[in-house]
């Protein structure tokens, strides 16, 4: 009997300012992955319009994958399945991808899925030299969302806590606006908070002072609008409230996390998701959760942003256990993440 090839699928991510394609073999790993970030189309209106990156996804996307097709030397007759971003995101964008993908897919006679965005950053771990074991908590944050989830299997999650308002990624970066910070203003606040005195400002700890694992940052928002509005700020302050800022969400960030592990009884944390990368959040989480006899996970900083690797790695999971999609093009803006279908072992 011939043996069944291996499992190889082509990826692709649309669901805001991130054009991304990537093609993972089950036995080799991850072969290529590309990406095409819409930022300097953005950066004069201070905030991604959504018309214009579902545009640009239109005019991205299929480059993107003839080259992750051309790296990964990849074809129609090596590929045994299409995964692509179904949302949550921009309705437009994800509908630029999913009708790529979808196409691809019954072109080349292959099975489609759509992925759950938010499993795809769950997931992002699982391509690196030492993944994380089962079960774990994970922390989620991001511009779009911030949530804690243990995580108990490829497929199975369970949301422990999540933002009831703004997302820390959405703070960071009004913020930066509010600091005349060019977009995306998350990194820039960053960099301007190395150089803050630490203490010469105090932000509130949003939901600190009760108990539980739900988040919310609007509060905080409005706090630096209030400290900032009809002043002229000098360069020292600047750096200062961008200290303080960076210091009230990262603290907060820290003790929901080390709640959670409590909580649950685990010790390893998983950190995803854009704030991922910020360096303070990572030597504070690192010193915490050590300090408790635990262990921190990260995605290289490359897969912490939106990219189609970790949608490559969900997808795969999933079209393995059997699952795929009707001949629909379908989009969804909102999607619980805990109404994903658990894949069997």
């Amino acid at each position: 009997m011939e043996k069944a090839k291996p499992w190889r699928v082509l990826a692709i991510e649309s669901s805001c300012d991130e054009s991304a394609a990537a093609v993972l073999d089950e036995h080799r790993g991850l072969l290529a992955h590309r990406l095409f970030t819409q930022i300097a189309l953005h950066r004069r209106y201070g905030g991604v319009v959504p018309e214009l990156a579902s545009r640009d996804h239109v005019r991205r996307l299929l480059p993107l994958v003839r080259g992750v097709l051309h790296e990964s030397q990849s074809g129609p007759r090596e590929l045994r399945g299409v995964a692509y971003t179904a949302g949550p995101g921009l309705a437009g964008a994800l509908l630029t991808g999913a009708a790529l993908a979808r196409s691809l897919a019954y072109a080349w006679g292959v099975p489609a899925v759509g992925v759950h965005h938010l499993e795809g950053h769950l997931l992002a771990t699982r391509l690196e030299a030492e993944p994380p074991p089962f079960p774990h908590v994970a922390l989620l944050v991001s511009g779009g969302h911030t949530l804690l989830a243990e995580v108990l299997a490829v497929g199975r999650y369970r949301v422990l806590g999540e933002t009831r308002d703004d997302a820390a990624g959405e703070a960071f970066d009004k913020t930066a606006k509010l600091l005349g910070l060019p977009y995306p203003g998350g990194p820039e606040l960053a960099r301007l908070a190395d150089e803050g005195h630490a203490g010469a400002l105090k932000f509130p700890r949003p939901m600190l002072d009760r108990p539980g694992l739900e988040f919310s940052f609007s509060g905080l928002k409005t706090a630096v609008l209030h400290a900032v509005r009809d002043r002229t700020l000098s360069e020292a302050s600047r750096r200062d409230v961008a200290c303080a800022v960076q210091e009230a969400i990262v603290e907060t960030l820290v003790a929901k996390a080390l709640r959670a592990l409590e909580a649950t009884g685990l010790e390893v944390l998983v950190v995803c998701g854009g704030v991922a990368a910020n360096r303070l959040l990572r030597e504070r989480l690192a010193r915490e959760v050590h300090a408790r006899g635990g262990r921190v996970h990260y995605p290289r900083l490359e897969l912490c942003t939106d990219n189609a690797a970790m949608i490559a790695v969900a997808g795969l999971a999933r079209l393995r256990a059997g699952e795929q999609d009707d001949l629909g093009i379908r989009a969804r803006a909102q999607w619980p993440l805990e109404s994903l279908r658990p894949i069997e072992p």
